[in-house]
């Protein structure tokens, strides 16, 4: 057996992705003004996608422990993750603004992330049995 059709695959990606958003989305809420400067990153950025980062891991969380793991739920995270990655992309390339190197690497640290994280999401998908929610 593969390990993207193992039955507990989904729910670790999933409960992956909400400790990751939770620690960031933390992270920013707690050090909004002291990352604001550190990184030349808009505060108002820094804290919405703070407050969404947070909700959204309560919502990842609940998903990855449901029993099954909902997998439209999960499909529609995958998009998300994509669309975050682009987000990213677009917020370096059309910004109007210059972050610092640190900046940009904070910036390019979530792009990979979200972007491991739906393709991750995407291919347990597609070879993990279909048991809950298609």
């Amino acid at each position: 057996m593969s390990i993207f059709a193992s039955p507990r695959f989904l729910r670790n990606v999933m409960l992956a992705d909400a400790a990751s958003c939770l620690a960031t989305g933390a992270l920013q809420l707690a050090f909004t003004g002291t990352l604001a400067e550190l990184l030349h990153l808009p505060a108002p950025l820094l804290m919405e996608s703070g407050i969404f980062l947070v909700a959204y891991a309560a919502v990842a969380a609940f998903v990855g422990l449901r029993e099954p793991v909902p997998r439209g739920l999960v499909r529609l995270f995958a998009i998300g993750n994509f669309g975050w990655a682009i987000g990213c992309v677009l917020l370096l390339a059309m910004g109007g603004f210059a972050p610092t190197a640190l900046g940009t690497a904070w910036v390019l640290a979530q792009l990979a992330c979200v972007a491991v994280l739906g393709e991750l999401q995407w291919m347990g998908l597609r070879r993990a049995p279909v048991v809950g929610w298609a």
